[in-house]
């Protein structure tokens, strides 16, 4: 074990302040007899901190009260050395020193110290008691460009220091520190809230990259809510969403909630799911109205979702093996959608994106809507693996069937249910469902109360995944589906 040095009991001349060494009877420098230094205190008086100085031992100095500032805010003169008397540790006078009391050239401590026997055997004199330590020297400012200003006087009664307001937390309510208003078509930074974004998302004060306008988020209407998250791992968020609600010829009401995921490998993803989703929302707005079946409602939106995918695809202008290159690797994404109209259930999709039926009575069994366009289910469709063996390979989550020019056959899967108690629809991409595959799984993840708070409960499921590790985009969108007790049964009529 390594120990620490110990000093000596006395380290320096109480003369001269010069080091001294173990066994040092005489000061090397001025010759002081270390003998007649009386013996160190056995203990240390208590230092008191952030309080009132305590009691000293009898005898102790009286230390004199530190100079002040006046009420004009200059300082207390200070003394430089060359205005002190004496001479250093060395022998060397003072520097600047005119006054009486400089050692000539004869004087032994101007030349070479004194042996140890050349000092008189007489007893030194008292040492002076010790003075408080004089003030470092003040630099004078040169002068020229550079030179400062005198402080304005400060007035009487006032503080001598004041903290900037950049100092102060940061209080809405305060106008001094109030972050600055963002000029009309720009946006405040969030990282330093003083800089304004530029049109390529950066700060302009502190170069800080704003988040983009995807990365989370929200929207609540008074029967659907939907929350798309970027996730932890994924530089953006290719997820998109639209919810929105129509009137039937009847005058009743129809929901609908779209979720599509950008294929990471394509290029473009993000673009492709914004379009999808905008498309296919935008034909069942249109559709719902005339009186058309939510469930052929369904399969045009997704017709026309494609499309809008397809078009990502065109580059006017271009040919040749560039071409080629891009339509192998076109704008693709998946899709899945829910309607929800006069006590029927409608779901489509295309991809690996799913949607759950949860009851608001957990008693009840909760089911799995979809079946995904991937390798997995194809293997366990033929028999060749069973589901726990298939979506533990490698190859689980290769689509195949999805949105995109260079997809295959298009083959939209539609189907319409009748449930016979409520519960809510779970429309999500497989950022959520990969915590959560199993339909009795996503009921435990759901809140109680989803029915009646569906943004909460979309934020809980969110949050699900992120906790789980947030490795993809998440995004879910929750339909409340409400029906009477004494309801007709349940019925299934696939496409």
């Amino acid at each position: 074990m390594s120990q620490m040095h110990e000093p000596t009991a006395l380290s320096r001349c109480p003369s001269c302040e010069e080091p001294l060494e173990s066994g040092d009877l005489f000061c090397g420098a001025c010759g002081y007899d270390l003998s007649a230094v009386p013996p160190p205190p056995d203990d240390h008086p208590t230092i008191v901190m952030n309080g009132a100085p305590g009691a000293g031992p009898s005898g102790a100095v009286d230390w004199p009260s530190a100079a002040q500032t006046d009420s004009t805010a200059t300082p207390a003169p200070v003394h430089v050395p060359g205005e002190l008397p004496g001479i250093d540790s060395t022998g060397v006078p003072l520097s600047g020193h005119t006054g009486a009391g400089r050692p000539t050239a004869g004087h032994p401590a101007a030349g070479h110290r004194p042996a140890p026997s050349a000092v008189p055997t007489v007893a030194p004199p008292a040492a002076p008691p010790l003075a408080p330590p004089a003030a470092p020297p003040v630099a004078p400012i040169p002068a020229g460009d550079f030179e400062l200003p005198a402080p304005a006087p400060a007035a009487a009664g006032a503080p001598l220091s004041v903290p900037h307001v950049t100092d102060l937390p940061a209080d809405p309510a305060d106008p001094r520190t109030a972050a600055p208003a963002a000029p009309a078509g720009t946006k405040l930074c969030v990282a330093c809230r003083a800089g304004h974004v530029d049109t390529d998302g950066y700060c302009e004060n502190c170069g800080h990259a704003q988040p983009r306008e995807r990365d989370h988020v929200e929207q609540e209407l008074d029967a659907v809510a939907a929350v798309s998250d970027r996730g932890l791992r994924h530089h953006r968020n290719e997820d998109a969403f639209a919810v929105s609600s129509a009137a039937l010829p009847d005058g009743s009401p129809a929901v609908i909630a779209i979720v599509c995921d950008g294929v990471s490998s394509a290029t473009r993803p993000d673009e492709a799911s914004a379009a999808a989703s905008a498309a296919a929302n935008e034909v069942l707005l249109t559709a719902l109205p005339r009186g058309t079946h939510p469930q052929q409602a369904m399969h045009e939106a997704i017709v026309a979702a494609a499309e809008a995918v397809n078009v990502l695809a065109d580059r006017p202008g271009r040919a040749g093996e560039e071409a080629a290159h891009r339509a192998q690797n076109a704008p693709a994404c998946t899709i899945v959608g829910a309607v929800v109209a006069s006590g029927l259930l409608v779901i489509g999709w295309v991809g690996d994106s799913r949607a759950y039926w949860v009851p608001d009575d957990r008693t009840g069994p909760p089911a799995r809507l979809t079946e995904d366009d991937s390798w997995a289910a194809q293997m366990v469709a033929a028999g060749l693996m069973n589901e726990a063996e298939a979506y533990a390979d490698e190859r689980a989550h290769a689509i195949t069937g999805w949105l995109g020019a260079d997809a295959y056959e298009l083959e939209p899967h539609t189907a319409s249910f009748k449930p016979d108690r409520p519960g809510v629809v779970v429309v999500c991409t497989d950022g959520l469902w990969n915590y959560a595959e199993s339909p009795q799984e996503m009921a435990r993840a759901l809140p109680p109360d989803a029915a009646g708070r569906p943004l909460r409960s979309a934020q809980v499921l969110v949050g699900h995944a992120l906790d789980g590790g947030g490795h993809d985009n998440v995004t879910v969108a929750l339909l409340p589906f409400a029906v009477p007790q004494q309801g007709a049964g349940s019925a299934y009529k696939p496409a």
